[in-house]
């Protein structure tokens, strides 16, 4: 796997400015990576009261943990993977669901490359930026299991790769498409139930 150079040496640097004692290094690492963090916690954790200790945590193992970080990755992927990890440990003490069932799982892989358009063409030109912004925020909200809602932010919202999301969730490359696949197509179906198909 391949990354910015540039990344790599930033990265270098702040984790070396840390660990010598430097506070306003580790800021500048929080600063960094509170958008992905944020994103990850807001979208796997219900409970909106536990969001903000959960955040915390995942600074505070992230920071006891720096010294370990090996520049395989770029550190803002390593700590998004501690915070999945921190939400996935939240989720099983509650005994809440996150991911698919082992039946879901199975069924649809051979469609994997089929319809991925999230939208048709008619719905787009109907609808003004702001509209489908938030008929879109509505529907990612209503997404089950929640595994595709974080999807979904990951890849089309923060931008980050098949890989990337591979590394931060634990799940192979060929999942996380096939989880994709089915987000945007449920989030699609989501939509069409909210509105009339001649509306669109």
């Amino acid at each position: 796997m391949h990354f910015n150079h540039r990344h790599i040496s930033e990265d270098q640097y702040l984790v070396n400015q840390v660990l010598k004692g430097n506070q306003q290094a580790f800021a500048s690492i929080v600063r960094q990576t509170e958008g992905l963090v944020v994103q990850i916690v807001f979208k796997m954790i219900p409970a909106a009261g536990d969001r903000q200790d959960i955040v915390q945590d995942v600074y505070l193992k992230a920071f006891s943990s720096l010294a370990a970080f090996k520049f395989q990755s770029k550190l803002s992927t390593w700590v998004g993977k501690i915070a999945y990890n921190s939400c996935l440990h939240y989720l099983e003490k509650k005994k809440l669901m996150f991911l698919p069932g082992a039946d879901e799982q199975e069924n649809g892989l051979d469609q994997l490359n089929k319809h991925q358009e999230l939208f048709q063409h008619s719905a787009e030109k109907a609808l003004s930026q702001k509209e489908l912004a938030a008929i879109l925020t509505t529907a990612v909200r209503m997404l089950s299991p929640p595994v595709y809602q974080t999807l979904i932010i990951l890849y089309h919202q923060e931008e980050l790769s098949y890989a990337e999301i591979g590394e931060i969730t634990s799940l192979p490359e060929g999942t996380v498409k096939n989880y994709l696949f089915r987000a945007r197509k449920a989030l699609r179906q989501q939509i069409l139930s909210g509105y009339k198909k001649e509306d669109l």
